[in-house]
């Protein structure tokens, strides 16, 4: 593995980082606290490729790797999780899997809106009674000969007021269960497409969240995306990129927090220094960095694997679930770091902390990343080496 960035990548990091820094800084603590979504800077993230950022250039994208993605999305959360997650959704739940299975025409009509940032994607796979058991969709697209017929509720759906397309996965043939799923673009200007309440989050606060219903509505078949009964499979190999996403925007977290623990460290003095010349403060920031830095390298690993053609879904699990506890682990610290000042929402810190939590849960709860990694060694499949 090459541990040197290209130039391409550097420059990704470098726009995203300037981007977060001087632009979404300055009012992400008043976006949180009015839950107001971002909207005019999700356009700029799309003058800036970011919102297209492993689509090809044929539909408007930058044609860039997963690993300049993972750059991307690191460095937008390091500052805000809310701009984080919609790229991360638009990009590896939505935008992914229309260019990889959708028909020539569908790309044609809907990529070069949704890498502009004009539209937003949205994925819908979870269900009320269907979070980390995928199976079970109790959404059903009726099979009419040229269409489908769709109707169902899906819940804590990332982008869903906001989108104008959601990719969504639905049963067709109940009796043969995960065999019988379709994956299928619909257009959020359809009849019969209603969103429900924004959810009021813990965390990431000024994304919106929500349940999507459909109602009798008819997706012509050149809608779907990949063969028929594909859609189980679509979904788990969605997920399986979605989690590198996953996992930068917790390693982004991770680091945010740290960089202003240290940060604070030198300017707050305690007994007469700096408190980071307390051993029990520096063995924090030393223990943060150490775990920092091993959760990089597994994001890293991950991407370049799937980059260079390899099996990359235990490696995208391990980096999720690491990356995850790492965020959520760190940011706390951060927070104590901080003391007194690391409760109130001036110093961010208690904003990244809050967070955190949903990278242990979003797109494969932490409980679901061990049983795909322990099924996975039992298997005796192989992901340590390198080659």
């Amino acid at each position: 593995m090459e541990f040197t960035l290209t130039e391409e990548q550097l420059m990704i990091q470098e726009a995203a980082r300037d981007f977060a820094q001087n632009v979404l800084k300055p009012g992400v603590i008043e976006r949180d606290n009015k839950q107001e979504h971002p909207t005019e800077f999700v356009k700029q993230m799309g003058e800036l490729g970011l919102m297209g950022l492993m689509t090809s250039e044929k539909y408007g994208g930058s044609g860039m790797d997963t690993i300049a993605y993972t750059l991307g999305i690191e460095e937008l959360s390091k500052i805000d999780n809310s701009c984080s997650v919609i790229m991360s959704a638009h990009n590896s739940l939505a935008l992914w899997g229309i260019e990889k299975y959708g028909e020539e025409e569908l790309k044609q009509e809907y990529l070069p809106k949704m890498t502009s940032g004009e539209m937003i994607g949205a994925f819908c796979l979870s269900e009320p009674e269907a979070g980390s058991d995928a199976t079970s969709q109790r959404t059903s697209a009726e099979d009419k000969g040229d269409h489908y017929l769709v109707n169902g509720t899906k819940n804590w759906i990332t982008n869903g007021k906001k989108a104008g397309a959601y990719v969504v996965i639905a049963q067709t043939e109940p009796e043969i269960r995960h065999r019988g799923i379709n994956a299928m673009l619909i257009d959020a200007s359809w009849e019969g497409v209603t969103t429900g309440v924004k959810e009021d989050k813990l965390g990431i606060r000024s994304s919106d969240t929500c349940s999507v219903m459909f109602q009798d509505v008819k997706v012509p078949k050149t809608h779907r995306l990949g063969p028929e009964g594909f859609g189980f499979k679509y979904a788990m190999q969605t997920l399986d990129g979605g989690r590198i996403g996953i996992a930068a925007q917790a390693l982004g977290m991770a680091a945010g927090s740290y960089e202003l623990a240290l940060a604070y460290s030198h300017e707050r003095k305690a007994f007469g220094k700096p408190i980071n010349n307390h051993q029990a403060i520096a063995f924090k920031l030393a223990d943060m960095a150490m775990k920092i830095e091993a959760a990089r390298m597994m994001v890293y690993r991950a991407a370049w694997m799937k980059d260079t053609g390899r099996e990359f879904a235990q490696a995208a699990a391990m980096a999720k679930l690491f990356a995850s506890e790492v965020a959520m682990e760190t940011t706390i610290e951060a927070v104590q770091v901080h003391g007194g000042y690391g409760y109130v929402k001036e110093y961010h810190v208690e904003r990244l902390m809050r967070d955190a939590k949903i990278t242990q849960i979003y797109e494969g709860t932490s409980e679901i990343q061990r049983m795909v990694i322990s099924r996975n060694l039992i298997k005796g499949l192989k992901h340590l080496p390198m080659q």
